[in-house]
C-alpha cells in the first residue's frame, strides 16, 4: 500500500490510526483505562518526528539507488511509526528519572497523571500515583511499539523483516543501557579522574542518542529496503557522527537554550546535574576550589536564575562552549565525508545532508 509522499504527515496519520484502534479496545476496561490511553495518546503526539524522518531517509536512499523514487510503503510507514511510539515511551521514562515537570510545553506524563488524580478526588498521594502510572504508561508504549513494528514487518520480505527486527532490537537495548549509564554517571563521576569525564560523557552520548536517534533509524529503514553491506556501512558512517553532533547540540540547548523555544526552563540540565561533555570540559579548566563550588551547584533543583546565569558564564569563560561547538563542527564534517561516493540515491544523499543540518543547527 502506498501513502502520501510527506513522511511526517504519513507517520503521524499511521500513529493516529493505531491509537484509534487501541482506544476501541481500551474502552471495554472502564474510565481508568481510558485515562491511561489518553495519557499515551498525548505522549505520542507532537515532536519533530526525527526518528521517522531518518528511517524514511535510509529506506529511500537504498530504494532510489536501484529504482525510481517511491512514496513510503506500509512496511516502512509502520516501522517509522513504531520508532516514534518507542521514543514516546523513552521520554515518559526519562521525565520520571529527571523529575521533569514539562515536555513539549505541556505537563510531562507523570505530572499530567498526578493532576488527573487530584481532579478526580481520589485518595492517596497524587505524586506517587503519577510516577507509578507513568512508569506503566511507558511500558505500555513499548509494547505498542512492538505491535506496530510487527504490523510493518508482516508485509516486508522475510529477509528484510529479519534484518529490520534485528536492528530495532539492538536500538532498544543500546538506548536503555545508555540511559542507565547517564543516570549512573551522576554518582559514579567521583570515582573517575577529571580528565576521563569527557570520554565517559561521549560514550553515553553515543549509546543514548547518536545510535538511537540517528544511526539506527537510518539503518532500520535501509534494512527494510534491502540494503547491502556497503550501503549499511555508509549510513552508519554518516549517522553516528550526525547523532553525536545532535546530542552535543542538545547538551548546549540544555544549558543555554531559550525556554520559549525549547519548552523547558533555561539551564535545566544544570539543575538535573547532567554530566555532559560541556560540563566535563568546563570542570577540566577550573581550579580545584572553583571546581568544587561548581560541583556543589550542579544538580541542585532549587538553583535560582542568577545562579544558573553564573554557571552559564563559567562554562563560557572556561572555553567549554567553544570546544563543544568545535566538536559539533568536526562531527558534521565527518558525516559529510561519509556520503561522498556512497552507493545511495543521489537525491536521497541531498536529503540526508539537509536532515543532518536540521538536526545539528537548531534552537529546539
Amino acid at each position: 500500500m502506498s501513502v502520501g509522499s510527506d513522511p511526517v504527515a504519513a507517520v503521524s496519520q499511521r500513529v493516529e490510526d493505531f491509537l484509534a484502534a487501541r482506544e476501541a479496545e481500551v474502552e471495554l476496561f472502564g474510565d481508568e483505562a481510558i485515562l491511561l490511553h489518553g495519557a499515551a495518546a498525548e505522549s505520542v503526539r507532537g515532536g519533530k518526528r526525527l526518528r521517522a524522518r531518518f528511517c524514511f531517509a535510509g529506506w529511500r536512499a537504498v530504494r532510489e539507488h536501484s529504482s525510481e523514487a517511491v512514496a513510503p510503503t506500509e512496511d516502512v510507514l509502520a516501522v517509522a511509526a513504531a520508532l516514534e511510539v518507542f521514543h514516546a515511551a523513552a521520554l515518559v521514562h526519562d521525565d520520571i528519572v529527571d523529575n521533569s515537570d514539562t515536555r513539549r510545553r505541556r505537563p510531562s506524563a507523570h505530572r499530567a497523571l498526578e493532576a488527573a488524580h487530584r481532579a478526580r478526588g481520589w485518595v492517596g498521594d497524587p505524586a506517587r500515583f503519577g510516577r507509578s502510572g507513568a512508569l506503566l504508561l511507558g511500558d505500555l508504549l513499548v509494547a505498542w511499539s512492538d505491535d506496530l513494528l510487527e504490523e510493518g514487518l508482516a508485509v516486508a520480505t522475510p529477509a528484510h523483516a529479519a534484518a529490520g527486527r534485528r536492528e530495532f532490537a539492538l536500538m532498544r537495548s543500546e538506548v536503555t543501557i545508555g540511559q542507565f549509564l547517564d543516570v549512573a554517571e551522576e554518582s559514579a563521576y567521583v570515582t573517575e579522574a577529571d580528565d576521563r569525564h569527557a570520554e565517559r560523557a561521549l560514550r553515553i552520548a553515543s549509546l543514548k542518542s547518536a545510535r538511537y536517534s540517528i544511526q539506527q533509524p537510518l539503518v532500520i529503514g535501509a534494512a527494510i529496503a534491502g540494503a547491502d553491506a556497503a550501503q549499511q556501512g555508509a549510513l552508519v558512517a554518516f549517522g553516528h557522527p550526525v547523532g553525536m553532533a545532535f546530542q552535543l547540540r542538545d547538551d548546549v540547548l540544555g544549558v543555554f537554550g531559550d525556554a520559549e523555544a525549547t519548552g523547558k526552563p533555561s539551564g535545566d540540565d544544570l539543575r538535573e546535574g547532567k554530566r555532559t561533555v560541556l560540563v566535563a570540559y568546563a570542570r577540566e579548566a577550573l581550579p580545584t576550589g572553583s571546581r568544587r563550588l561548581f560541583d556543589e551547584m550542579l544538580g541542585d533543583p532549587s538553583l535560582e536564575p542568577d545562579q544558573i546565569a553564573a554557571m552559564q558564564q563559567t562554562i563560557r569563560d572556561t572555553g567549554a562552549l567553544e570546544r563543544v561547538e568545535d566538536l559539533i563542527l568536526d562531527y558534521t564534517r565527518t558525516a559529510e565525508r561519509a556520503l561522498s561516493g556512497a552507493p545511495l540515491g543521489n537525491r536521497s544523499v541531498s536529503e540526508l545532508r539537509e536532515l543532518a543540518r536540521a538536526a545539528t543547527v537548531r534552537t529546539t
